[in-house]
């Protein structure tokens, strides 16, 4: 798209950013809409201390801060608000700019509303779930990509994906592009509100997970991903599975498609660097969306074999003769539950050490209390989690004061064919800034061990 056809949306529009955050995605936003001229505010109840990081990169545009709280004057008499995730559902703010008619947007679903206005046949792809939208997103993304060529389009990879923002996609995209987007529940509600959905969905399951945020309600929090096929049209498509339609509330109106059990078998005889049952799922929903590109099986097995995996989703590190598995995406004790199940599959004469902990999300957890019987070694990280974990939990277990303590227990007395799961189970909240940091942490202290 041409840098004057999104300029004039957004020059000397007056702009209030609700929430800059350390990720870098609220951060490229801020600076995409600076570049566009907008006048911008940025307001995050984080001080100035806690973003100084993400403040130094900015300083070379013009923007107001309003840092440690939030006020209402910058929640009226502006031309839109840009939330960030996470923002409370009665945020007393949101409730005050709607009262005042104020357009409240979220970089995704705008990003859709603007680029479907300007290039209507650029194809939107969205994928959401409770778990595995990480891993089909990043798998539609390759498949498409290593193919680009045949596809005469360049492929591109937004939403929730690590390090990504989506309107500065602005500047790159062209009328017959692809564009790949990972939805969490709280982009979906951007959707919700813009009352659109992608071309292509798809949902890979729903399971209690932000039960925190949603206050323990799952119909609030399958509400809002509903969004993500709630708008579309007959043309449209969703992928799904069996169980997933049994669960939905809201009739979908576009054309179904769940993966046959044909094209699950015809993935186990495929040599693919990702394991478990649980992404040979995420693999067949992922090969439904880019057959639907007209790519050919051969061109779709062919790039299957080059994915490398994800970061944080079972990826395997071997690391001075030890089997590393970072699963640290793994936030809730039934995906934990799952990583083990895996993990025991795939490496029938190890052992298992498993490093789990962290902070509460008022989740069942019995998925990982069933499961963690079944492991050698546990070691955990201290959390409010934990701390509930530790009254049900009846197999041994090891109480490390810190990550680098927990590696350090870890690796005590293990023998080559042993396996070291990092599978927290619960949110990095307390000891670490985020799920990213704790990643980070975990791969720098296993990168230095010996």
């Amino acid at each position: 798209m041409k840098k004057g056809v999104y300029q004039k949306i957004f020059k000397d529009k007056k702009i209030t950013v609700m929430g800059l955050g350390l990720l870098g995605r609220g951060l490229q936003v801020s600076a995409f809409l600076a570049q566009a001229g907008a006048k911008l505010t940025i307001t995050d109840l984080k001080t100035a201390e806690e973003l100084k990081a993400s403040i130094k990169k900015l300083q070379k545009y013009r923007v107001r801060y309003v840092l440690g709280k939030h006020d209402l004057k910058d929640f009226e008499n502006v031309d839109i608000i840009i939330k960030s995730a996470g923002v409370p559902l009665d945020s007393v703010y949101i409730q005050h700019a709607k009262e005042k008619s104020v357009p409240i947007e979220m970089d995704a679903s705008l990003f859709v509303k603007i680029v479907k206005k300007i290039y209507p046949k650029v194809k939107i792809v969205g994928i959401t779930g409770t778990r595995g939208k990480s891993m089909t997103t990043a798998l539609i993304h390759h498949i498409l990509n290593e193919n680009s060529k045949i596809l005469n389009a360049k492929i591109f990879l937004g939403g929730n994906m690590r390090n990504t923002a989506t309107l500065p996609i602005l500047n790159k995209i062209k009328p017959n592009d692809i564009v790949v987007l990972e939805l969490d529940s709280w982009q979906c509600q951007g959707f919700g509100d813009c009352k659109i959905s992608p071309d292509i969905s798809v949902f890979t399951n729903i399971m209690k997970d932000h039960m925190n945020y949603y206050r323990g309600n799952i119909d609030t929090y399958l509400r809002d991903k509903s969004n993500i096929y709630k708008f579309q049209k007959k043309s449209d498509i969703l992928i799904t599975n069996t169980e997933m339609l049994k669960k939905f509330k809201l009739k979908p109106k576009s054309k179904i498609i769940i993966p046959t059990n044909k094209t699950i078998k015809s993935l186990k005889n495929i040599n693919l660097n990702i394991f478990g049952k649980h992404n040979i799922q995420n693999t067949s929903l992922a090969v439904e969306v880019v057959s639907k590109f007209g790519l050919k099986q051969k061109e779709i097995i062919k790039s299957l074999k080059t994915f490398k995996g994800l970061e944080g989703r079972l990826e395997i590190i071997i690391n001075n003769k030890a089997t590393f598995i970072n699963d640290n995406n793994a936030t809730t004790p039934e995906a934990t539950g799952v990583g083990i199940k895996a993990v025991k599959e795939k490496y029938k004469k190890g052992k298992i050490i498993l490093i789990a902990g962290g902070s509460d999300k008022t989740l069942d957890l019995s998925p990982l209390l069933k499961e963690i019987k079944k492991v050698h070694k546990t070691i955990l990280l201290p959390g409010t989690g934990t701390n509930k974990l530790l009254e049900k939990i009846k197999t041994k277990y090891i109480l490390s004061k810190n990550l680098k303590e927990a590696v350090g227990e870890a690796v005590k007395n293990i023998n080559s064919n042993d396996v070291i799961l990092f599978s927290p189970g619960f949110a990095s909240f307390g000891l670490f800034k985020n799920e990213y940091d704790r990643n980070d942490q975990f791969l720098n202290i296993i990168k230095k061990w010996k």
